[in-house]
């Protein structure tokens, strides 16, 4: 129920577009890089902070070695060989952080995140061995717990609104147009904000606003509420790993 309602919110991102992103970004096309990067800032942002157990922003060193590790994952990303873009970014990452943390091992922070990565990961640390078998079963298993808490976070996240996936699957327009229509809608609050913030502030939409806005009508928009209430909410939010999965890029 809850997919069903999460993959008509996005289109779906083929692994072969993304692949070819990814080869253009390795023949040395910088604008592709860039891109790539930018994209998945948000998703190098949330590694970091899973591996340094705080949030990790732009001015955290923590964030540049994890923007380099991503680097370093495009240019070794090989599709044949790797399940996806994220998995396997997202050990190259770890690994890089890891090595950042020995460097820093006075810290004792630094050697209790590292004792506990042992008893946790049961990896030894010390005799890791960086290769793409470890990055399919390691990676994948921690990313698929990831979700599982965002879907949690989620879930409670609606529930502020009164909302539940079991309503929305109910209430979720059943015809194409009427969802890419109360996408639509959803994308305009989401990206003005006066609408994101009132919807925030009152828990409901500025209806009266949006007609003017989307001439769609009042009855429309009232009918639609829920859904596009779940939708803003999702595409402003942080969850990294459903996102990433709606577009198709796990298996």
């Amino acid at each position: 129920m809850f997919l069903s309602f999460m993959q008509e919110v996005f289109n779906k991102k083929s692994y072969a577009s993304l692949n070819e992103l990814v080869l253009k970004a390795k023949n040395g096309d910088e604008r592709v890089m860039n891109d790539l990067l930018i994209e998945f800032t948000p998703f190098m942002k949330k590694t970091a902070s899973f591996v340094c157990k705080r949030s990790i922003d732009e001015h955290d060193d923590e964030f540049s070695i994890a923007m380099s590790g991503f680097h370093e994952a495009v240019l070794q990303f090989n599709p044949a060989e790797d399940s996806s873009l994220t998995t396997f970014s997202h050990l190259i990452i770890k690994r890089r952080l890891i090595d950042y943390f020995r460097k820093e091992a006075t810290r004792n922070d630094v050697i209790h995140l590292l004792k506990d990565e042992d008893k946790t990961t049961g990896l030894d640390v010390q005799q890791y061995v960086f290769d793409r078998s470890s990055i399919v079963s390691y990676s994948k298993e921690q990313q698929a717990e990831e979700r599982r808490e965002e879907i949690i976070e989620y879930t409670k996240l609606l529930k502020n609104y009164g909302l539940s996936f079991q309503e929305l699957a109910m209430s979720s327009p059943k015809h194409t147009d009427s969802r890419k229509t109360a996408i639509h809608i959803a994308q305009i609050i989401a990206e003005t904000p006066e609408f994101y913030h009132y919807l925030i502030a009152n828990k409901k939409l500025p209806v009266k606003e949006l007609e003017s806005t989307v001439e769609v009508s009042r009855k429309t928009i009232e009918r639609q509420r829920k859904y596009i209430i779940a939708v803003v909410l999702l595409l402003n939010s942080h969850f990294v790993y459903i996102k990433e999965y709606i577009k198709g890029e796990f298996i």
